[in-house]
């Protein structure tokens, strides 16, 4: 299941969308190793570098919890042994990222991605959803907006996997954050969707409701053994669903929050598209 368009035109283009966009795909093709970039399996040598640039600069749950960077016997337990909680109360021995700014790694980690499959399906989530909470939020506060999904759904996942020394990476908790405010604000826009039935692709106009709920329960159905950090998705999601609401249902908050363009002092009926109607 993956969206194409949604059916619901902005009043501004979506500069800072496109913009994230750009710095997340520039990033996976030229600052991270090329391990990530191969579509063939990589070398050894490769993927050694990008398991190095992942502790170097990713959120790592073990790291948070206790305040220290990773130490060798951690990370050796990690990808050596297989332990994905190889997190210690006392740990001693060398330090291989020593300088690493460990509260800085959490936004870092909204830019960085495991492969393709994992950029592309990110990139394309927020292109059709981003373009609509940037309009009404304003560039400024449609970034920040996005940043602080992304920290909230690594804090999500942080608090099921305490003592995981697994690094996190991805911009999902982001965009589950904007998926989130788009479920609130627009759920009827139609969303052009497609679907695999065996092998015939059909792309119908699913209203976002149906489309962004289904995502959200599927979630809760993750294989454990995938690598897939539900929790941020669900903690980004979250974050998106009771801010959106609450500038939904108080006229103040929301005339802080959209752009002057979208502000209203009305009192009538919600309605999707402009918020409340002038009663």
């Amino acid at each position: 299941m993956l969206p194409i368009r949604d059916e619901n035109p902005t009043r501004r283009p979506a500069v800072a969308t496109v913009v994230l966009i750009v710095v997340c795909v520039g990033t996976f093709l030229f600052i991270q190793p090329s391990a990530t970039r191969s579509i063939t399996d990589p070398g050894t040598a490769e993927v050694i570098d990008q398991i190095e640039f992942s502790y170097e600069y990713a959120a790592i749950p073990c790291e948070l919890t206790k305040g220290r960077p990773l130490t060798a016997v951690e990370i050796t337990r990690t990808q050596v042994r297989g332990d994905s909680d190889a997190c210690l109360d006392d740990a001693r021995g060398p330090v291989p990222f020593p300088d690493k700014q460990i509260w800085l790694a959490v936004v870092v980690s909204l830019f960085l991605h495991g492969g393709w499959l994992h950029l592309v399906g990110n990139m394309v989530f927020l292109w059709v959803f981003g373009n609509n909470i940037e309009d009404h939020l304003g560039i400024f506060r449609y970034v920040l907006f996005y940043v602080l999904a992304g920290v909230v759904g690594t804090l999500a996942h942080v608090l099921l996997q305490t003592d995981s020394t697994v690094p996190l990476i991805g911009a999902s908790g982001a965009v589950a954050g904007v998926m989130g405010a788009y479920l609130v604000w627009f759920p009827w826009a139609r969303v052009r969707t497609l679907f695999l039935l065996v092998v015939v692709p059909v792309w119908p106009r699913v209203p976002a409701a149906v489309l962004l709920a289904f995502w959200f329960v599927t979630q809760f159905f993750t294989d454990p053994d995938a690598g897939i950090a539900w929790a941020a998705h669900v903690g980004g999601f979250a974050f998106g669903v009771l801010m959106a609401w609450e500038a939904r249902r108080d006229e103040r908050f929301r005339n802080r929050l959209w752009a002057h363009r979208y502000r209203t002092t009305g009192t009538g009926p919600w309605n999707n598209r402009l918020g409340p109607r002038a009663g």
